[in-house]
């Protein structure tokens, strides 16, 4: 868990914020230090076994109409990811050379460079700072499995006072995106801007996944040393 991130309060455009479930509003900020065992554990099956029950979250969203797809290349990303890290013992390297801040960055960059942001409806800015507050909020309670639970510690103490959406990357931003569509279903929208937000997140999954090669490489893990890996049971 190094740019400043352009994006500030939301506008007042008329696309809505994604908001913070009020289940996650009283969770601890992951840019603030913290003991690690104050921290509920997020297990390997936390993570990737939302990948295998596609079927019961499809349907979820089919009844409140939403229809939020990872792409293929970002599922086999994802596995990619936990397998390393689970099974081989290969940690993250940090601070991310393209952190989460720069990938919205390059994200709000692009949606302008297309002409969409002069929509009137469509407000990239409000998109990506749900994104990241959602990110910042989860991450150290819900995106991490338990081997990486020293390294985290180890972050906080390194770096106190950076949002950890200036030190993690994409692989744990791609994590917070599992589970999504059945979320969506939580938060207090009505219909209408619940298909809006759905239909925005699913044009950044396209984003992600057409930028997949780039953002999810092995290259960005390294296996962890063996006095970590004893710290880490």
């Amino acid at each position: 868990m190094e740019k400043d991130f352009p994006v500030g309060t939301p506008s007042s455009g008329s696309m809505p914020a994604v908001p913070v479930p009020k289940s996650t509003q009283d969770a601890p900020e992951s840019s603030t230090g913290s003991a690690t065992s104050q921290v509920p554990q997020a297990t390997h099956q936390n993570v990737a076994g939302a990948v295998t029950t596609g079927q019961r979250i499809q349907a979820v969203n089919m009844r409140m109409g939403v229809e939020l797809e990872l792409p293929r290349e970002l599922k086999a990303c994802i596995v990619e990811d936990l397998d390393l890290v689970n099974t081989h013992k290969q940690l993250f390297q940090l601070p991310a050379e393209k952190n989460v801040d720069h990938i919205l960055e390059n994200y709000v960059n692009f949606v302008k460079s297309q002409g969409k942001s002069d929509n009137g409806e469509y407000s990239v800015d409000e998109l990506v700072y749900g994104i990241r507050e959602y990110f910042n909020r989860m991450l150290g309670t819900k995106l991490l499995c338990q081997f990486e639970k020293p390294q985290y510690a180890e972050i906080l103490l390194a770096y106190p006072d950076l949002p950890m959406s200036q030190i993690y990357g994409a692989s744990h931003l791609l994590r917070l995106f599992v589970n999504i569509g059945s979320a969506l279903t939580h938060f207090s929208l009505n219909r209408c801007s619940l298909m809006l937000v759905s239909s925005y997140m699913q044009d950044f999954f396209n984003y992600l996944s057409e930028n997949s090669s780039s953002l999810f490489t092995a290259s960005n893990y390294k296996m962890a040393s063996v006095a970590y890996c004893f710290q880490a049971l």
